[in-house]
Parts: structure tokens; C-alpha cells; sequence
């Protein structure tokens, strides 16, 4: 068993990383899932409204976090070098992959949101009116377009300072974000204070508030520290970034973006597979995923450690030690989770009680939380497998091992399930989620033969040289 578990010192150095992304995530996810509840009171339209809307938020959120890992897996490697220029090149070409991804968002959004909202609403003889979900969608929508800019500068600076070890300043950041998130979501959404009742409208505006307090608050930091964050200086003199550099970044970077657009696509057309059951499972769904992700953040976090720490060891050269390390990483991750889905399943009756809906949305959302229950040992063991991969740059195989498996596999199979046979939806999203067993035995035989044991970065003559100037 030592191959597996470590000693003092190793966990007090994972949890050093990992605790602060936990304490983060965990609370923003809190913060939705309370968020969550405030809409759920105002009735079932208006969850999924707010829910389809946020569906299509996280396809943006995701292909801004995959622009930004792509670059990420120089930045950790370039830190753990010390070679402050390359982690600087690398902040660079973030901004300018975040304005691209950012410009695009904004444009797709507020041509197509009719549209693409309507995909997801479907009659299921509960008489919900689809028009009423439709209209708080779309100015939910409307609302929420305003934060994708303090969102993609957030995730810049916070995904830069985290490659370097920095993780306590984004964690305050983001607690400080969520109280001000949780203050406005009680006065805009109830209407306190003499203020109009705005629902759905009001949790939007509250969370574009807290976005932008969390954003200014990571920037200014990382401004006015630069003893700590020395690649910072200067680093708005030009948005130069060497080609040789550029083309490794596209190189690997570039399968990874496009693994994060399709996978976060892919997920939003499983739902939508789900959605021709009828508007009460898109609502069971909805408070089924904002509950469990509260519980997800731990293998989440310890995901975000496999990158940081393993990327850091292959950066200094150190293979042994990477790989001892990830396999203690991804047993610790697995391990949590089979206890962290045990709590999530006993607790699972509890939770849709607190919303304002129907009784069958309840039973959907607690059969729906217990099956994540069951399933999240899977998704920690796939998650620690894919930051594995991705920390040597295997972004090519993590390309066809996560986003290509969703669209080839997942997909066809809840869309054949949900339209051609009479199966209950339950099973159907059983089926639809334990099928990723396959990607656990794909993720060890990777894993184990020791693929990804690689140092990436490129030297510092090649870019440095074409750095001079600037």
C-alpha cells in the first residue's frame, strides 16, 4: 500500500494546494446552489429559464478554461524552472486567447439565444409553459453576457497564479465574491429594502456584481505583489509572445481548447437529449447538478493539484518523482470520493425539499443526485487521469480520451434512449453515466504506461533570443 499512500508530509503539501481550490469552488458552488433555491422559489418556469441559460454560460466557461490550460501546461512547467520570461510569455498569450474566446461568446450568444434556448424546451403534460421559461431564459441571458469579461480576466490571472503555487489570494477573492453574490441574490431576487422582486433578473445582476468585485480584487493583488509574482512587470509593455513559443502553445494547447468547446457542447447536448422528456426533468436535472457539484469539489480540486504538482516535477525533470506522485494523487482523489458520494447519497431526499416545484421534479432531482452519488469514484478517477495526461502535454490523447469519447459514445447513446425507446429517465441517465466505466479502463491503461512523462517546455535560448526588445 505505500505505493499508493503517502507519507505526512506529502498530504500536508496536497492539501496545502488543494484546500484553498476546495474552500473556493466549494463555497461558489454553495453560493449557486443557494442562488439555485432563490429562483426554485419563484417557481418552476423560472428555474428553467435560469437553468438553461446557465447551460449555455458554461459552454463559454469551459472553453475559456480550456484556452487557458492549454497555456497553463507552460506556465506550471516554466514556474517550476523558475524562468519568470516564459511564465510572463505565457500570461500574455492568455489575454489574447481570453479577448478572442470573449469577442466570439458575446456575438454567438446575442445573435442566437432564441434559438438556442428553445432546444431544451419540450411539453411533458405537467402543463408548464414553455413561453414563460423561454422569457426568463433569455433576460437571465441578456444580464449574465455583461460578466463574461470580468470572468475570462478572473480565470487569467487566477489559473496563472495558481500554476505558481498561489492559491490562498483566488480563494479570498472568491469568498469575498460570494458574499456579495449571497447580499444581492436576497435583495434583487426577493426584493428587499423597497427594491422590485426581480428573480431571475436579480440573480443574474447579483452574480455579474460579484464577478467583477472577485476580479478586481485578483488583479490589483497581483499588481501590487510583485516580489511575488515577478513575471507581472511589464508584462502590458506589448502583448508579444515569441512564435516559437506560440506555435508549442497552439501545438498542444489548441487539442485541449478544442477538447473543453466540444466536451462542454457535448454536455449541454446530453441535456438537451434529457430535455425531450419534458421540462420537469430539465428542472430535476438542474437542482440535481447544482447539489452535486457542491460535493464534486473535492476531486475537482485535486484534479487542479495533479496539474499544478506533477507539472511542476516534470518541468525540474523529476519523472520518478511525478509519477510516484500522481499515483498517490489519483488513489487520495478516489478514495475521498467514495466517501464524499456515500454522504452525497444518504443526504440525497434532503435537498429538493427546499425548492418551490412540483413533487415529480423532486423525485427526479434525488434519483438524479443519487446516481452522481454513485458515479462520482468514476469521475474522480477519470478527472486525476485526464490532469495526468495533461500536465505532459498528451492534450491530443486527453482530446480524444474526453470530448471525441462524449460526442462518439455518451451522445448517440442518450439520444437513441430518449427518443426511440419508452425506458424511464432515470435509468436512462444511469446508463448514460456509468457508461464512462470505459473511460476508466482507457485513463489507467494511459496512465500506467507512463505516456505522459514528459518535460515540455521549451529552452530558454530558443525564445529568449526572439524576446530581445521586448
Amino acid at each position: 500500500m505505500k505505493r499508493f499512500i503517502g507519507d505526512k508530509q506529502f498530504y500536508k503539501m496536497v492539501l496545502a494546494i488543494a484546500v484553498p481550490i476546495m474552500i473556493q469552488n466549494g463555497i461558489t458552488n454553495f453560493v449557486s446552489l443557494l442562488d439555485n433555491m432563490m429562483v426554485g422559489q419563484m417557481g418552476t418556469e423560472q428555474m428553467t429559464g435560469v437553468a438553461i441559460a446557465n447551460q449555455l454560460i458554461f459552454v463559454f466557461n469551459l472553453c475559456i478554461f480550456g484556452g487557458l490550460s492549454g497555456a497553463g501546461i507552460f506556465g506550471a512547467q516554466f514556474y517550476g524552472q523558475k524562468d519568470y520570461t516564459g511564465v510572463k510569455h505565457v500570461f500574455r498569450f492568455k489575454v489574447l486567447i481570453g479577448i478572442v474566446l470573449t469577442v466570439l461568446a458575446e456575438l454567438i450568444l446575442l445573435l442566437f439565444q432564441e434559438p438556442l434556448i428553445q432546444k431544451f424546451l419540450h411539453e411533458d403534460g405537467t402543463g408548464g409553459n414553455l413561453a414563460l421559461s423561454l422569457l426568463h431564459g433569455k433576460q437571465y441571458l441578456m444580464i449574465m453576457m455583461i460578466g463574461l469579461v470580468p470572468f475570462a480576466i478572473t480565470q487569467i490571472y487566477s489559473s496563472t497564479l495558481r500554476e505558481s503555487g498561489e492559491t490562498v489570494i483566488p480563494m479570498k477573492a472568491g469568498l469575498i465574491a460570494v458574499g456579495v453574490n449571497v447580499l444581492f441574490n436576497t435583495v434583487l431576487i426577493f426584493g428587499y429594502f423597497g427594491l422590485p422582486a426581480l428573480g431571475a433578473k436579480g440573480a443574474a445582476i447579483a452574480t455579474v456584481i460579484a464577478r467583477f468585485v472577485e476580479c478586481s480584487i485578483i488583479v490589483t493583488w497581483t499588481h501590487k505583489h510583485t516580489d511575488k509574482n515577478p513575471y507581472i512587470k511589464g508584462v502590458y509593455k506589448s502583448l508579444y509572445v515569441p512564435k516559437h513559443l506560440t506555435t508549442q502553445i497552439l501545438l498542444k494547447g489548441t487539442p485541449l481548447m478544442l477538447n473543453e468547446a466540444l466536451w462542454s457542447s457535448g454536455m449541454t447536448m446530453l441535456m438537451q437529449c434529457y430535455s425531450v422528456r419534458g421540462l420537469s426533468v430539465v428542472a430535476g436535472l438542474n437542482i440535481a447538478s447544482t447539489i452535486s457539484n457542491v460535493f464534486n469539489v473535492v476531486f475537482i480540486a485535486l484534479g487542479s493539484s495533479v496539474s499544478i504538482i506533477v507539472g511542476q516535477l516534470l518541468g525540474a525533470g523529476k519523472m520518478e518523482e511525478a509519477k510516484d506522485t500522481d499515483t498517490k494523487l489519483i488513489f487520495f482523489s478516489v478514495a475521498s470520493c467514495f466517501v464524499i458520494g456515500s454522504i452525497l447519497a444518504l443526504t440525497s431526499p434532503l435537498f429538493p425539499r427546499f425548492y418551490n416545484t412540483s413533487a415529480e421534479v423532486k423525485h427526479y432531482a434525488m434519483w438524479f443526485i443519487i446516481v452522481a452519488a454513485i458515479c462520482m469514484p468514476l469521475n474522480a478517477f477519470i478527472h486525476a487521469t485526464y490532469f495526468t495526461l495533461r500536465s505532459g502535454g498528451k492534450t491530443v490523447i486527453t482530446f480524444l480520451f474526453d470530448s471525441v469519447y462524449i460526442w462518439v459514445i455518451s451522445i448517440p447513446l442518450a439520444y437513441m434512449l430518449t427518443r426511440y425507446t419508452n425506458i424511464p429517465i432515470i435509468p436512462i441517465y444511469f446508463m448514460c453515466q456509468f457508461i464512462d466505466i470505459i473511460k476508466c479502463i482507457i485513463g489507467y491503461i494511459l496512465v500506467k504506461k507512463g505516456v505522459w512523462l514528459e518535460n515540455i517546455t521549451v529552452s530558454e535560448e530558443k525564445y529568449k533570443e526572439e524576446a530581445v526588445g521586448n
